[in-house]
């Protein structure tokens, strides 16, 4: 099973990754609390066209190993700069989905950009998730605090209602954009992950405030998201990203929610490649 061991971490971190495809480089950085799996729909649309597609499992999830600490965005995008070293890695796409969207600007900001070429910000947390008083259309401190306490009381049924938010999925269910077993699939990704890891990854989502990092984001980048996303609300997100980031290349897909690499995947694949062709 191929591993790369990140060592420069306060402890050691096994990274699970899946490399296919030849050509240019194309990262793709997972969401919470889901695995490099939630990515099957682009996985093979992206190799296909022509790139080479790595995908890996954050720390505490999928397969990669799970340390007790280093759940800040700092360690974990030093997990992905051990990807790129190890693999030596040049002219590369990050593409972060959600959560994912954090270790693509902090490693612009941690390692910069002479190894990466384009960047890429799908239904992502960037810059600010929290509800403050710069930053009003954020989620309110108690409902991230009732998050943080369900984690810790009853994980696994947190996590069993939570993708049907993050799908809109009755609605989507109707228009035969989804089904159950995607649910419960999900599920079985999410409940299998490291508790630890799933608590302080969450964390990590709720109170990094990246808008000061914005403007290390120097790379052409993609931001799409959802206006129908419930999850992480597109005024506090894409909309300050898109503002914030010099050269981006604004998408938003209409009706789409949160999880649309899953429920509108025809729509974002599209923008995807058309961004990496370009």
């Amino acid at each position: 099973m191929p591993f790369i061991t990140n060592t420069k971490s306060k402890e050691p971190v096994d990274l699970f990754y899946e490399d296919y495809g030849e050509g240019q480089p194309v990262i793709l950085i997972h969401g919470w609390p889901l695995s490099r799996k939630s990515w099957e729909h682009q996985v093979w649309k992206i190799v296909e066209a022509g790139y080479r597609c790595i995908s890996y499992d954050r720390r505490g999830f999928g397969t990669s190993s799970s340390p007790w600490d280093g759940y800040d965005y700092s360690s974990l995008a030093s997990d992905l700069n051990a990807i790129i070293e190890a693999l030596k890695l040049e002219k590369a796409v990050l593409v972060g989905f959600s959560m994912g969207g954090g270790e693509v600007v902090r490693y612009l900001t941690d390692f910069g950009d002479a190894k990466i070429e384009k960047a890429a910000l799908i239904s992502s947390i960037i810059p600010l998730v929290k509800q403050k008083s710069d930053n009003p259309e954020g989620v309110p401190e108690s409902a991230l605090k009732g998050i943080q306490d369900a984690l810790e009381n009853d994980r696994v049924g947190f996590l069993k209602e939570f993708h049907k938010g993050f799908y809109n999925f009755e609605e989507n269910e109707k228009a035969g954009r989804i089904s159950q077993a995607v649910l419960d699939y999900d599920f079985s990704v999410a409940s299998h992950a490291s508790p630890r890891a799933t608590i302080e990854a969450a964390l990590a989502w709720m109170h990094t405030d990246f808008r000061p990092e914005l403007k290390n984001v120097k790379v052409p980048t993609l931001v799409v998201h959802g206006d129908a996303d419930g999850t992480v609300p597109i005024e506090t997100s894409a909309e300050q990203a898109a503002k914030g980031i010099e050269n981006a290349t604004y998408k938003v897909i209409k009706g789409a929610p949160h999880g649309l690499n899953v429920t509108h995947k025809e729509e974002l694949n599209t923008i995807l490649l058309d961004f990496l062709k370009s």
